[in-house]
């Protein structure tokens, strides 16, 4: 497919040629969904604890006999339905990972750049680099690719000016082409990555063997 490539000026200067197979590929719902799940799942750090009446501390001897007082039998002040006793069918430290197969992540990555390609929110640049780590610079750079609201910015490789000129900008994020995420791709409107960026993203996403 070919997309039109704009300049730092907004201004449409040119097209690329990009894979078929990586930026047109068909709506996949069900697939970005589960990759989607599989990766707030496996974020989840899993350490919620609480604590049983056997680990609550107090509690060891009978707080009053067991007949003759007129008030129910008890055993323990530390029984669930005490104040301060133990919490019952509380969280506990689990992991809450899941497994997905490899193509099956590929092709929910695919599927979910390739809606965005479709819909017009893949914004190309011949290069995506400011003058200084500004967040003036990156705000009217914005604002000339008429980007009025979430972006994710995504860089071939490591650019600190690019990246602390952007962190200041409410919804808008930075994040290399290799490290992309179906997660980080639904949470933005606008996708802007120089021509460089999109081809690697090819490189890494494009189905294997072909």
């Amino acid at each position: 497919m070919q997309l039109a490539v704009k300049n730092l000026e907004g201004q449409t200067v040119g097209q690329v040629e990009l894979r078929d197979d990586v930026f047109a590929v068909p709506f996949h719902q069900a697939v970005i969904h589960q990759a989607l799940v599989r990766q707030l799942a496996n974020a989840r750090q899993g350490t919620a604890d609480t604590k049983t009446r056997g680990e609550v501390a107090g509690g060891g001897r009978k707080p009053w006999k067991q007949k003759g007082t007129g008030r129910a039998r008890q055993g323990s002040i530390r029984a669930p339905h005490w104040k301060g006793g133990g919490v019952v069918f509380g969280p506990h430290p689990r992991d809450y990972s899941q497994d997905m197969p490899k193509k099956m992540r590929r092709l929910a990555f695919r599927s979910a750049i390739s809606n965005v390609a479709a819909e017009n929110r893949l914004i190309l640049l011949e290069d995506l680099r400011i003058g200084e780590a500004r967040t003036k610079e990156m705000a009217d750079l914005l604002k000339r690719l008429d980007i009025q609201t979430s972006a994710l910015l995504v860089l071939p490789e490591v650019d600190s000016q690019v990246i602390r000129a952007a962190r200041n900008i409410p919804k808008v994020t930075t994040q290399l082409a290799r490290c992309l995420s179906v997660g980080e791709i639904l949470s933005h409107h606008y996708i802007v990555m120089p021509v460089s960026a999109a081809h690697l993203v090819e490189e890494t996403f494009a189905p294997r063997g072909s």
